[in-house]
This record gives structure tokens, C-alpha cells and sequence, in this order.
């Protein structure tokens, strides 16, 4: 029932968990936890290693084979975390001596504890995984991209919550079970609806916020700034040359030192900082409450960074970008514009004097 319920659902959301995995970074909640934990609680291991299997498979067959970023070998992967996950719940149910629901009728009292104490084994061993996973096979290393976003963490929860209440109509409701599909699949919908929230304002090649919405939250801190009267700095960047980039290595490595810098961009400020791309070459840096010393300071941090860079061309391992260096063009609220526009414009003429100097340099105005 529960390989039936599973598959169901898989086809019924295929479309959309295609575009969920194509848009999804290295953290992505496919919500098997629903059958998987359900299994734990009601199957032998046997049977549960053979359930996690089936959806896995399937999954692969028929939504994450046609997605690039999902290769084979990623898969097998994630299938044996799901089962390590199941068997550390199944442990964990043995060793406190609740059993599971398959033995006999539980009291309600057992029933809620067999639930919440494999749902908190299953999702504990679940997040190290996965965070050991991203940790050994991406560059990735801050608390966020390793533990996942709030939603990621609260998605996993519910498919947990929802995987209970399977496992509980199973035994005293069965028919009550199909009553689970429906909102599985508004859940998938739901999420989808955020991720394509977040991709209208995010850029495409790096990751980082599209003009349109490193403007709005530009907008928030200087409607703030204006309030409490403290200061915020902008900072436009320009990589100098980009053309030869372009020209000497080809498209393909130019958009692998458009996410080089912008990797170092976002490594080198805090994390209330928003780094932005306007398109082409030119970045944007938001610094709320920084005034010109600091900005000064942060934009040298930055070309410094930059100039150090040395980006692998893709498909040719000995072959690397170097001599990166970008200008920076430094002003500050309230001293170089009281407005926002004006700051950008004032940031701009500042950029055009530094590339009018001779490149490679930070002017303030």
C-alpha cells in the first residue's frame, strides 16, 4: 500500500518535482519522508529497504534522470541516506523497547511516542547526512547552505508529520490514508510557488540577487537609514576586461568567472549585505549601516580578493583564469547623495573615474 500510495503520488507530481530539482540547490526536500517514515514505523527493515528502493527508483526513472543535476550516482547516494535514516529509526524504536505499530494495537500514549521518536531519529540522521554530503562534495561551508533554509527544515517536518498520520491511519483507519494524497500534492504545488518566487529575483549565472530585487531591499535600509539617521554605503563593481575573458577563453569560462567573483563577493561581507548583479560584469554591494571608512576598507577587501582569484576553465583542467581585477566605484549615505537613486549614480561616476584612472582601484566620491 505504501509502495502504491508512494508511486502515486510520484506520477501525480512528476511535472512539478522536475521543475522543483531543476531549481533546487544542493538541499532538496523530495518528500518520500511521507512513505519512508510510515514504512519504519509499520515494516521490517527488510521490507523497508525494499520500499525505499521502489520510490527511489522510480523517482529517478522518471523525474530526476531528465534533470542534469541529478546524475545517477547522486541518486544512489540519497537512496542510501533515506535507508540509513529508516534503519537509525527502526534502531531507535528497538532500543527504547516502543516497538513499532505492525505489533499489535498499540495505546494511543505508545502510538504517539513510536511516531515522534522515529520521526525525531529519522530527520536527526537525515540532516547529518546530508550536511556531511554538501559539506564533502560542494565548496559550501556556512551554517545555511549546510543545514538548509527555515522552509527546507519546516518542509522536511511536515513530510514527517504527514508520514505519521499514514502510519497511524494504516492501523486503526486504513481507508483514512488516501485522505493524505490531496495535500501532499498542494504541498508540492506550494513549494514550487515559493522556489519560483525566489528565482524572479535571483540571477540566473551566480546566485546572487537580480537588480530588481537587490533595488528593493536597497529601498528597505535606505527608508531605514533615512528614519534612524545611520549611514549604509554602496559599492558598484566592475571586472575589468571582461571582454578578454570572453574572447581568449570562450562564453563557458566567462560565465565560470562571473560565479567565481561572485562566490567571493558574498564570502567577503557579512551576512546582512546584499550582493547583487545589474547584468553583464557589474556588481552591486549593499553595506547597511557602514559609513565611508569602513566601505573604503571593504571595498580594498575586494579587489584584493578578486585579484587573487584563479578560475579553473572549464573542461580543461590545467588551463586557469588569472589576472582578474575589478574597480570599484564607493558612496555613502548621507554624504556623497540623501537619496537612493542619486547614492547609485553617485556610486556609478565614482566606478567611471576609477576605470578613467587606469582599472584595478577603489574610488569613493
Amino acid at each position: 500500500m505504501l509502495a502504491v500510495l508512494g508511486l502515486v503520488q510520484a506520477e501525480l507530481s512528476r511535472r512539478i518535482e522536475r521543475m522543483r530539482r531543476w531549481m533546487a540547490g544542493e538541499m532538496h526536500v523530495n518528500l518520500t519522508s511521507v512513505w519512508c517514515l510510515a514504512g519504519t514505523v509499520l515494516l521490517t527493515p527488510a521490507m523497508v529497504s525494499l520500499l525505499v528502493v521502489v520510490l527511489y527508483v522510480h523517482l529517478w526513472l522518471r523525474v530526476w534522470r531528465h534533470v542534469r543535476s541529478r546524475p545517477l550516482h547522486r541518486v544512489a547516494v540519497s537512496t542510501a541516506w533515506a535507508l540509513l535514516s529508516c534503519f537509525a529509526a527502526a534502531l531507535v524504536l528497538r532500543l527504547t523497547g516502543l516497538g513499532g505499530l505492525d505489533e499489535g494495537s498499540p495505546s494511543a500514549a505508545r502510538a504517539v511516542g513510536i511516531v515522534f521518536s522515529s520521526a525525531a531519529a529519522f530527520e536527526l540522521v537525515s540532516a547529518v547526512l546530508v550536511c556531511a554530503g554538501i559539506f564533502l562534495y560542494t565548496a559550501k561551508r556556512s551554517p545555511r547552505e549546510l543545514l538548509g533554509t527555515a522552509s527546507d527544515n519546516a518542509l522536511e517536518i511536515v513530510t514527517l508529520c504527514l508520514g505519521g498520520l499514514t502510519a497511524l491511519a494504516l492501523v486503526y483507519q486504513p481507508p483514512l490514508v488516501l485522505l493524505v494524497l490531496p495535500p501532499l500534492l498542494m504541498l508540492h504545488r506550494s513549494v514550487l510557488v515559493k522556489q519560483l518566487e525566489v528565482a524572479a529575483t535571483t540571477d540566473d549565472k551566480t546566485g546572487l540577487a537580480n537588480a530588481v530585487a537587490w533595488h528593493d531591499a536597497a529601498q528597505r535600509v535606505g527608508e531605514q537609514a533615512g528614519r534612524q539617521g545611520r549611514p549604509f554605503a554602496v559599492l558598484m563593481v566592475d571586472l575589468d576586461h571582461f571582454k578578454r575573458v570572453n574572447d581568449t577563453y570562450g562564453h563557458v569560462a566567462g560565465d565560470a568567472v562571473l560565479r567565481a567573483v561572485a562566490e567571493a563577493l558574498q564570502a567577503e561581507v557579512r551576512a546582512e549585505d546584499v550582493v547583487g548583479r545589474f547584468g553583464g560584469e557589474e556588481f552591486a554591494v549593499l553595506l547597511p549601516e557602514v559609513a565611508e571608512p569602513a566601505a573604503l576598507e571593504i571595498a580594498e577587501r575586494l579587489r584584493k580578493t578578486v585579484s587573487a582569484l584563479a578560475v579553473p576553465v572549464p573542461g580543461e583542467q590545467e588551463r586557469q583564469v588569472r589576472g582578474l581585477s575589478v574597480s570599484i566605484g564607493v558612496a555613502v549615505y548621507p554624504r556623497s547623495a540623501e537619496s537612493l537613486e542619486r547614492l547609485l549614480l553617485a556610486a556609478d561616476a565614482a566606478l567611471y573615474r576609477a576605470k578613467n584612472a587606469g582599472r584595478d582601484r577603489v574610488v569613493s566620491i
